[in-house]
């Protein structure tokens, strides 16, 4: 089949052609003759979001600069496009040559949300590539994942090959170096996995098995293949300088959910929010120059004409130079007309320098995340900002001229009440009172958008062992926070749907059983779980009752720290002896410093030397 002469049949009959055409500015097009490795970077949702994310640049920049080295693009393709595909018998194909996935060699899914799983396998059976790894012979592409929910594989461990732990801009160029070599011998795909899985940062999954007692409990992950490692460390980078961005993002031909230029200026964080797994497992902190920040967001601006730049981070305000940072950037966006977005900005560290800088230029909306309504449950989190900080901020936010602040909160956390939930509603009647008494007695513009998420659970935190609210709960919470903020005049409410949480925590924790649900989820039409319009909780609930797996034994797990996990042998540096110890301190409401001043024993030095200097001490 000609795939470019099929494609032109069809792009007529869809929404947004262009979300399957390429061709975009910085995009690379090799000559796939002259690839020893054809890798294709797979997200497992549309167009519009996957080119939002960042790794995505990241990797594509880092991989074909190597020589031997061709990366090209695929995205799920929209209900629309792949019933049409489906009908002309198209294969789902790369971006910038138009290769059918079946001819690729390795084929790397990212893992961003657990509700994109069940696309993951869709991609698979519309490239007409088997979905069990058991059923792919010699002649299919090896299948890759990575990213945060690589931190808990076992839901993807009989339909992806290899996943690879941690940063891959080093790991990703040694693995296809090895892949080149093992290409040109001929070898078997056995042999390619068994010399990966020496690699840090490589776990194979069918070369462990998880072992069960008489009542079904996980009591041990044990290698099936003597040189497998017991634990596999995650993957890295050291030092943010030298390894490679791109200077020359690629410009989507339509628009995209972030679209702007983006540099990250550091990973890590060192506060240690007990929900958090990007805090837990993206340590240790390991930040950018400011001079290389500036060179990257200078060459940005100029090569793609966007006319926003965000910094990105877990906790922007948290850059040891943020202050010269930012007013060096502002220097660079006002010469373009171009506004400066700074996300993930920390109420007790907020530089009010920064705010007045930024609102100099054209002024993006305020966002902040206190996560709980009360001081209590943020001493139960780790949160570690006060009633104090929250208010002050504010006050200095409208006194400078902002008009709307939207708040992060979630429920369902450990140990919440009903008390928590009225201290969210009360937070924002405060903020509102302070921009009333700002502007004489009148509210005017000023507005507070309540975002409320779902707490769910997730791996390698303090709270893995912690059940979540029932739906039951989650809904009657709901109930109960609407007709609180209902009473607050110019306040809204935004909260987020109570099933997919659900379904978002059993894939969080799950082990392999749930494997089959994924399977048959997909075959009775599951897929882009995370689009409310899409996602089919009857579907679901189908899918394990007929595979016999209960959701129940994942998303309400309440275990002893001594359990045995489903990702015990996965090591991200924090420490499960740390986690436990941080989960009982919860229970009391006791909190933990930030390590900047003083490590706290997490246990991420015995991966790598962590810089910050209170851990040196």
């Amino acid at each position: 089949m000609n795939v470019e002469e099929t494609l032109n049949s069809l792009l007529m009959r869809v929404e947004k052609p262009a979300r399957y055409i390429g061709g975009e500015l910085y995009s690379v097009a090799k000559d796939p003759d002259q690839a020893a490795t054809r890798f294709a970077f797979a997200f497992p949702d549309m167009y519009e979001i996957g080119m939002s994310y960042l790794g995505l640049q990241i990797i594509y920049h880092v991989l074909n600069r190597e020589k031997d080295v061709a990366c090209e693009r695929v995205f799920a393709p929209a209900p629309d496009m792949e019933g049409e595909m489906r009908k002309a018998g198209l294969p789902l194909y790369t971006l910038e040559t138009k290769t059918p996935l079946s001819e690729m060699d390795i084929i790397g899914f990212t893992l961003q949300y657990e509700m994109s799983f069940t696309n993951i396998l869709n991609m698979l059976d519309l490239a007409q590539i088997p979905v069990e790894a058991s059923q792919r012979g010699e002649e299919y592409p090896l299948i890759a994942a990575g990213g945060p929910c690589a931190c808990n594989p076992e839901p993807l461990a009989d339909f992806i090959d290899f996943f690879l732990l941690g940063d891959g801009e080093e790991s990703l160029p040694q693995l296809c170096e090895i892949h080149k070599n093992w290409k040109r011998r001929g070898g078997a795909k056995r042999e390619f996995l068994e010399e990966i899985s020496q690699m840090e940062g490589v776990y194979v999954p069918s070369f462990y098995e998880p072992k069960y007692d008489e009542n079904g409990k996980l009591i041990a992950v044990e290698a099936a293949w003597p040189k497998a490692p017991k634990v596999i460390r995650k993957r890295i980078v050291e030092d943010m300088d030298t390894v490679e961005f791109p200077m020359h993002n690629i410009v989507p031909l339509i628009s995209v959910v972030h679209d702007r230029a983006v540099v990250e200026i550091f990973r890590g964080c060192t506060r240690g929010c007990r929900f958090c797994q990007a805090g837990m497992i993206y340590r240790p902190i390991r930040e950018r120059s400011q001079s290389r920040i500036e060179e990257i967001a200078k060459s940005q601006l100029e090569s793609t004409g966007y006319d926003e730049m965000s910094i990105l981070s877990l906790s922007s305000s948290d850059y040891s130079k943020i202050e010269p940072l930012v007013t060096d950037l502002m220097c660079l966006c006002r010469e373009r007309d171009a506004a400066l977005s700074l996300p993930s900005l920390r109420l007790d560290s907020f530089s009010f320098r920064v705010m007045e800088e930024i609102q100099g230029v054209r002024k993006t909306g305020l966002t902040v995340a206190p996560e709980a309504g009360t001081q209590r449950l943020r001493d139960v989190i780790n949160k570690n900002i006060t009633d104090e900080n929250i208010y002050g901020a504010m006050k200095q936010a409208i006194e400078l001229g902002w008009t709307s602040v939207k708040l992060y909160f979630m429920i369902g956390l450990p140990t919440e009440t009903y008390e928590d939930l009225d201290g969210i509603a009360d937070i924002a009647a405060n903020i509102i009172e302070i921009a009333r008494q700002h502007n004489g007695g009148k509210r005017g513009r000023f507005s507070v958008t309540v975002s409320v998420s779902n707490f769910v659970p997730k791996p390698h935190t303090p709270f893995q062992w912690c059940p979540q609210n029932t739906l039951e709960e989650f809904e009657e919470k709901h109930r109960y926070l609407r007709e609180k903020i209902k009473k607050v005049k110019g306040a809204v409410l935004n909260y987020h749907a109570t099933d997919t949480s659900h379904m978002e925590a059993v894939f969080a924790r799950g082990d392999r059983r749930t494997g089959a649900v994924l399977k048959r989820a997909v075959q009775l039409g599951c897929k882009f779980d995370g689009w409310r319009e899409h996602y089919r909780h009857d579907l679901w609930m189908q899918a394990f009752s007929e595979t016999g797996v209960d959701p129940a034994n994942y998303a309400f797990y309440s275990g002893e720290t001594a359990d045995v996990l489903p990702w015990d042998m996965l090591d991200y540096g924090v420490t499960k002896k740390f986690r436990a110890s941080e989960w009982k301190k919860a229970q009391e409401a006791a909190t933990t410093q930030d390590c900047r001043r003083g490590c706290t024993g997490c246990g991420v030095k015995r991966l790598t030397e962590c810089k910050w200097e209170g851990c040196l001490k």
